[in-house]
């Protein structure tokens, strides 16, 4: 019988493989997006809540430099570019950066950074604790979402997008939806996930310290929206009087909605990418609200039964049939695309294809415990001022669709693809 020993030193083995497996899926996704930038956009700012491109480059290897130097005693070899590139920002409006592009390095002087930081943690990879492994990958393919909606508010489309049909072939192929109200019975939702601190080891329990500890929430019947707000939709609350959402363009009489590769005639059943603001407003114009996070975790993953779903077809792991996720295409598709993934109670996309705006301000369930490694993850975020969001959108990597995953953002952020669906009051 084999020892004890040598079944955890088997374990190590194969998680240090995985490790390596996933920085490497991880890096190509974020390189392949740095590949598409302009060397004479690098120093834009195309988001004015947010640094210029260029710290981007250098930020996503200072952070696994500082997270592992937290664990492993590594000599810093650039101490003030580990402190430049160390955070992104999130300012209050009209607060907005000021810096000027001659107070950044040059590209060549970053890359010989982020080249060193490469080649050292790489040989030290099989000794770094899982925990900060989890959080390094996860921190790199968040940047591959959020570093894609930077890009596409530059001034310009991308050219390296010329020859990318903006939009699969799917779309346009559909009939108009027929939008309805699914009834949802009364019932419990869990929110969140069980912390099992003895199993830091296993890469199918990570998880993000707001989304610890697991709570259970009574949530009575209501209905809620079968598919996401469509284009559609939105059009005919801006014909009464609602500002056009911040991807519409509109040409004459025309409405345009503006993809990586340039604009293309506004597609009716694309679900409507708006802020919260925008999407509360909708709602009260229609006779509707925002679903709470704990009423789209009901209509997700719940089922008529009274088990929970993993995800809200079931069981089995996220692939294209299901959703539009996972980097498997640059734009929305319709809101019909995808039955297969519909929930148990029929209620269409809830995971992929934007990120859906909760009504619920995202702050800590009860036993928060902030990771020593990055405390400020979460908590600098629990001031009241950001809005939980669920599901996911084309953009965003397989592992966030995980039940428990919490996105957020300020109330009047436009850049996010995020969407929404009603329910009634």
């Amino acid at each position: 019988m084999r020892g004890r020993r040598e079944a955890a030193l088997e374990v190590r083995q194969a998680n240090a493989s995985r490790a390596k497996a996933l920085m490497s899926y991880a890096r190509r996704a974020t390189d392949h997006l740095f590949e598409l930038v302009p060397k004479t956009a690098w120093y834009d700012r195309p988001v004015p809540e947010r640094h210029r491109l260029v710290f981007y480059v250098g930020h996503l290897e200072a952070f696994d430099w500082n997270l592992v130097q937290y664990a492993r005693d590594l000599r810093a070899f650039h101490p003030s570019f580990d402190r430049l590139f160390a955070f992104g920002i999130d300012p209050h409006s009209g607060h907005l950066p000021q810096d000027a592009p001659s107070e950044w390095p040059s590209l060549d002087e970053i890359a010989d950074y982020t080249g060193q930081v490469r080649e050292a943690l790489d040989t030290v990879i099989d000794t770094i604790p899982p925990l900060l492994l989890h959080v390094a990958v996860e921190h790199r393919l968040m940047h591959a979402e959020t570093f894609t909606y930077l890009i596409h508010n530059l001034n310009e489309p991308l050219p390296a997008f010329g020859s990318i049909p903006p939009a699969p072939a799917l779309n346009g192929l559909m009939s108009p939806c027929e939008h309805r109200l699914i009834e949802i019975p009364a019932g419990t939702a869990t929110l969140g996930r069980d912390r099992l601190p003895e199993h830091r080891d296993d890469w199918e329990h990570f998880g993000w310290d707001n989304e610890f500890d697991a709570v259970s929430v009574f949530v009575p019947t209501f209905r809620i929206g079968k598919y996401k707000v469509t284009n559609r939709q939105y059009l005919a609350f801006v014909d009464d009087g609602a500002h056009a959402p911040h991807f519409w363009r509109r040409r004459g009489s025309q409405w345009y909605w503006r993809t990586l590769a340039g604009e293309i005639p506004l597609p009716p059943e694309w679900p409507v990418y708006v802020t919260h603001e925008e999407a509360q407003a909708y709602a009260r114009w229609a006779g509707g609200a925002l679903p709470s996070e704990a009423q789209f975790h009901r209509a997700a993953y719940g089922t008529p039964s009274g088990e929970e779903r993993v995800y809200p077809w079931g069981s089995s792991a996220p692939d294209s049939r299901k959703g539009n996720f996972d980097f498997d295409h640059w734009d929305p598709v319709d809101v019909t695309a995808t039955p297969s993934g519909d929930s148990a109670f029929g209620v269409a996309q809830l995971v992929g294809n934007g990120w859906e705006w909760t009504s619920t301000v995202f702050g800590p369930f009860r036993g928060f415990q902030p990771y020593e490694c990055y405390p400020g993850y979460s908590a600098d975020f629990f001031d009241g001022q950001h809005m939980v969001l669920k599901g996911g959108s084309p953009r965003t990597a397989a592992v966030f669709l995980r039940r428990s995953f919490r996105n957020w953002f300020r109330p009047n952020y436009p850049y996010v693809y995020a969407t929404f669906r009603c329910i009634d009051r």
